[in-house]
């Protein structure tokens, strides 16, 4: 009989961001595999978890690689996912956490796809969970869209001038993988007079958690890290949210 995948996105942040129909899908798995970074000490999906009552001698984690050879990772992901089928065709319940939501820049991404390729008619369920960005405008009282604002989600591109035209073609701009390249963007959006508006979010809920809303004096040495999101607008949320005019017809 054939188990379950079920792809999980965890917090980012408190444990009570985590569905319902997560925990029940933690608690009924026969293996939990957590990622954890190369290089650190500690999961974050796991910190994410605290409080979450499950059995956690079923977790096994994993180092993933974020390797930018792309043959590496092509390797790294057929590898794992040779090993989730064979535990699948046991049948195995096996759950896949991440961290935020399952399918939004995700590395479950790659797992789920190596899975259907080696077992196509394998029982796979995502379920959506929070993305660092919702919870970045939630913590911050940022509206990420009102009326008919275009929003763009975007990884942050690796010059000035292809982040500006970005900004001046959109209302909204929700910058993804910052990374190093935090004090140029910051630059940039002072630069373009419009720090005051924007927002920064690091590590929501969990120690060393950064929440600004005015990125004017942000230092990027202090800000940078994993596991953060700009929000970025060109005009006040005042301004945003002004009623608009009666058309010169008198219709309401």
């Amino acid at each position: 009989m054939s188990g379950r995948l079920t792809g999980i996105g965890v917090g980012p942040g408190p444990a009570g961001y985590l569905p319902l129909a997560a925990i029940a899908a933690l608690r009924g798995a026969d293996l939990i595999y957590i990622p954890r970074a190369r290089g650190a000490d500690l999961s974050v999906a796991l910190q994410c978890l605290e409080g979450v009552e499950f059995d956690r001698s079923r977790l096994c984690e994993i180092e993933f690689n974020m390797d930018p050879d792309r043959q590496v990772l092509q390797e790294h992901y057929a590898q794992l996912g040779q090993q989730l089928s064979e535990q699948l065709r046991q049948g195995l319940e096996v759950v896949y956490l991440t961290i935020g939501d399952a399918l939004t820049y995700s590395t479950y991404g790659y797992v789920l796809a190596a899975v259907r390729d080696l077992y196509p008619e394998c029982d796979c369920v995502t379920l959506p969970g929070i993305t660092s960005y919702a919870a970045a405008a939630a913590a911050l009282e940022w509206p990420l869209g009102v009326g008919k604002e275009r929003t763009l989600i975007l990884p942050c591109p690796e010059d000035p001038a292809s982040l500006r035209a970005e900004i001046e073609s959109h209302d909204i701009v929700v910058l993804m993988k910052v990374g190093a390249r935090l004090p140029w963007v910051l630059a940039l959006l002072r630069e373009m007079d419009i720090a005051q508006h924007c927002g920064f979010a690091r590590r929501i809920g969990l120690d060393g958690e950064v929440l600004v809303s005015d990125l004017t004096t942000l230092d990027a040495a202090e800000a940078s890290g994993y596991l953060a999101v700009l929000l970025i607008r060109k005009t006040t949320q005042a301004q945003r949210h002004r009623a608009p005019q009666a058309s010169s017809k008198g219709n309401p």
